[in-house]
């Protein structure tokens, strides 16, 4: 594949496939070694994706260098309830070190503490965690987090129907010291429906996450599959590179019709 679909990234002091792989959409563990072998680098996993597990723990322990672990608590906001996810997600996997240690889901109400940040960057400090990240919906608060630089990964929401992250968030990040992932790239599957008085084509899967990575700022955009059909449709389509010009206008006038 082309050089579309891999970045050096800075803060991460890696090489990685611009897609991550996630196993929340009931992805089988044949499909999930699939996309390891694909040369898939970057995954998103908690807990709670038992199928996958076995496969990721033997992936990692026959090279950890070639994953990009990124994983959390479901929730927690609380700084002890970090430091005990973390060393629960270590026995689990049987690793020494996460990549990327994330504090799940800060909404517009959601408590960002002194306690927690302080508990993030302790676990960073002790090399329990390379990396703290966290993943939010609220995009001026994001901004504000990619400005103060307080976290090493943002993962946000962005989609055709959903750019919003393009004046808010893309902005404030600084590439050398901020990884970006974005995630709900067909909008929970909405942006491959043909919404009501749409004439034209409807986007394939692969066309949404090619839309999130032709924007520099993306490091790396979320895939969810369930079947081998689906991963290999979408990565043989993003082969087709990044979108522009008219392709590109015709996505977003689609993202438009999609949010009514």
């Amino acid at each position: 594949m082309s050089d579309f679909l891999h970045r050096d990234v800075s803060v991460l002091g890696r090489r990685v496939h611009r897609v991550g792989i996630v196993g929340n959409y009931g992805i089988d563990p044949e499909t999930f070694e699939a996309a390891l072998d694909a040369g898939v680098n970057y995954v998103f996993w908690t807990p709670k994706m038992r199928k996958v597990t076995p496969v990721l723990k033997a992936a990692l322990q026959r090279d950890r260098s070639s994953i990009v672990l990124a994983t959390g608590p479901t929730f927690s906001y609380v700084g002890g309830s970090l430091e005990k996810s973390a060393d629960t997600i270590r026995r689990l996997l049987d690793i020494d070190q996460i990549d990327i240690l994330q504090q799940f889901w800060l909404g517009k109400t959601a408590a960002e503490t002194a306690s927690t940040r302080d508990a993030l960057h302790k676990l960073k400090a002790d090399g329990v965690v390379k990396h703290i990240g966290t993943s939010i919906h609220d995009r001026p608060r994001a901004g504000q987090l990619a400005k103060d630089k307080v976290y090493d990964m943002l993962m946000v929401r962005y989609n055709a129907a959903h750019p919003g992250a393009e004046q808010d968030i893309f902005p404030h990040v600084d590439a050398q010291s901020t990884a970006l992932i974005s995630y709900t790239a067909t909008r929970w599957r909405k942006l491959l429906k043909r919404p009501r008085g749409w004439e034209g084509d409807v986007p394939t899967a692969a066309d949404c996450y090619r839309f999130c990575l032709s924007h520099d700022a993306v490091d790396v955009v979320l895939m969810g599959v369930k079947t081998a059909a689906q991963l290999s449709d979408n990565l043989r389509g993003l082969e087709k590179g990044p979108m522009l010009g008219e392709e590109m206008e015709t996505m977003r006038a689609f993202g438009r019709a999609v949010r009514g």
